[in-house]
């Protein structure tokens, strides 16, 4: 017997193919790590997990057609023992608390490194739950925000057409003239990280180019809002 530990067996889920197939390139580098599959959306999520049987899934919150939140919560009707690691490229509170009461055994953001996700899935794998840095006050706000719906983060207007707060201050700075790598700078968070809200905002709210979504954000006030 080599005595050789089993790898990891991983469930990767994004809705964005360059996101996806560079994350599974990623993890495939990994000793220990094993892809046994890919998803595009939480329908796919499901049908994957019950096909493969995955150690973890890596699941990504913001999807169409069905989100990680309810994707979350139908594989964990499923089995009751499956990991799930929440992924996402911004800290937004509604999100994080409904992947955490779907039953998410932790958080990372897409920004986290090769050696953080060894850390994670093997965390999760010993039973812990794990909470990237970058996403753990956001939570703690969110959790808070649920016990007392009187605090200002509970009070706090809804925005237009679904777009989260970190959204909102995106294409206010956009309708500011800031580029991509300036919102990268002022938010400190890469510059593909505003690359994909860019294109989760202008899908929510059908704009085709960045003068669309400056009228809509002057249109909705949320230059002045934010």
């Amino acid at each position: 017997m080599s005595g050789r530990v089993p790898a990891i067996r991983v469930l990767l889920v994004d809705d964005q193919r360059v996101l996806r197939e560079a994350l599974a390139t990623l993890l495939g580098l990994l000793e220990g790590i094993e892809v046994v599959g890919v998803a595009a959306d939480g329908d796919e999520a499901v049908e994957a997990y019950l096909r493969s049987r995955p150690d973890v899934v890596l699941m990504d919150l913001h999807m169409p057609r069905c989100d990680g939140v309810q994707a979350t919560a139908r594989i964990r009707a499923q089995d009751a023992e499956a990991r799930v690691i929440a992924l996402t490229t911004y800290a937004d509170d509604r999100w994080l608390l409904g992947a955490l009461r779907a039953g998410a055994r932790g958080f990372l953001t897409k920004d986290a490194g090769a050696e953080e996700i060894r850390d994670a899935l093997e965390a999760v794998m010993r039973g812990r739950a794990i909470i990237d840095p970058a996403v753990q006050h956001h939570l703690i706000e969110a959790v808070a925000a649920a016990r007392n719906p009187g605090s200002p983060a509970a009070s706090a207007p809804a925005l237009p057409d679904g777009l989260t707060r970190r959204e909102a201050e995106v294409l206010g700075l956009i309708a500011e003239g800031l580029s991509n790598a300036e919102i990268a700078a002022r938010l400190v968070v890469s510059e593909a990280t505003i690359k994909s809200h860019v294109n989760h905002i202008f899908a929510k709210i059908g704009a085709r180019d960045r003068a669309q979504a400056v009228a809509y954000a002057y249109r909705n006030g949320l230059v002045a809002r934010l």
